[in-house]
């Protein structure tokens, strides 16, 4: 038996902000090329309604894979001010209740500080930091129990946050928090820059991965690039993890993410290409992959 794990996609790779015109003309796309499921962004609260999504879902046979927070520059959980961290609360518990109200298990992102905001930390400093952390996300998480959705916490690369950067650290600073609530989401193209070894990382993290984003190298086209696609993928299967992999890629004709996640240049021939090529590559790949016993 081969490793069977559901495939989706984030239509970032399109569009920013994802809103529900651009689901519109995403969502057929997706199923119609084959997908399983698909991330929902949510960067600002009217972007779209939980209602009206559903109704798109449903239609197009898609699953929601995860609602997927977006740290902008006002979005912070540690060193900042009160309001701030009272502001990121409430849009963290909003998304949580997008998810609830989609269905989505999941909340998944760098649900901790503004992307791209970095600062040096000795290693007390860092466990002051870890601690407001914690306890500036137990209440979200609390709420999440409640609703019956996971939070899944993204490490990033060390260009684009210093907090987090790899599944070791991510671990320590949820240490003590709900394990069946909080958890982390693996996102290849940061864990290649941070990681040693794709499926160490993995495997260090069995357990606790609560979502995977996949990605080539270059956050282009999955399996167009250097990445131990069967050992990570392997190494995923042998963890216990069953959920979603969904393709996270950005264009580079939109100036606001193009900016945001650096993307100078077309990462594919197409934007279409990431998703329907990445899609096939994910398959083949997957398929010669022992499932589980």
């Amino acid at each position: 038996m081969s490793a069977a794990l559901p495939l989706g996609a984030n239509p970032w790779i399109w569009h920013s902000p994802v809103t529900y015109e651009a689901l519109g003309d995403v969502l057929p796309l997706l199923s119609a090329w084959g997908f399983d499921c698909v991330e929902i962004p949510m960067e600002n609260e009217r972007d779209w309604e939980p209602v009206a999504v559903t109704k798109l879902l449903e239609a197009s046979g898609l699953a929601p894979a995860a609602v997927v927070a977006v740290m902008p520059p006002d979005r912070n959980l540690v060193r900042t001010d009160p309001r701030t961290v009272a502001v990121t609360q409430d849009y963290l518990r909003r998304c949580v209740d997008a998810a609830h109200a989609l269905s989505a298990p999941t909340v998944a992102g760098p649900v901790y500080t503004a992307v791209g905001r970095t600062w040096r930390m000795d290693r007390i400093e860092r466990a002051a930091a870890y601690a407001e952390l914690r306890e500036n996300l137990a209440p979200v998480v609390d709420h999440a129990r409640a609703a019956g959705v996971r939070i899944a916490v993204e490490p990033l690369n060390r260009y684009e946050t210093s907090l987090l950067n790899t599944v070791g650290q991510t671990l320590d600073a949820l240490a003590g928090l709900p394990e069946d609530t909080i958890g982390l989401a693996l996102d290849t193209y940061h864990q290649n820059i941070e990681e040693r070894s794709l499926p160490d990382a993995v495997r260090r993290a069995a357990g606790r991965i609560v979502h995977v984003q996949v990605c080539a190298n270059d956050r282009g086209t999955p399996g167009a690039d250097s990445l131990d696609w069967s050992g990570f993928l392997a190494a995923l299967t042998t963890s216990g993890y069953r959920g979603p992999l969904c393709i996270e890629s950005f264009t580079a004709h939109n100036d606001a993410i193009a900016i945001a996640a650096s993307v100078w240049r077309p990462l594919a021939d197409t934007q279409d290409a990431i998703a329907t090529e990445g899609l096939a590559f994910l398959r083949r790949t997957l398929a010669t992959i022992p499932g589980p016993r």
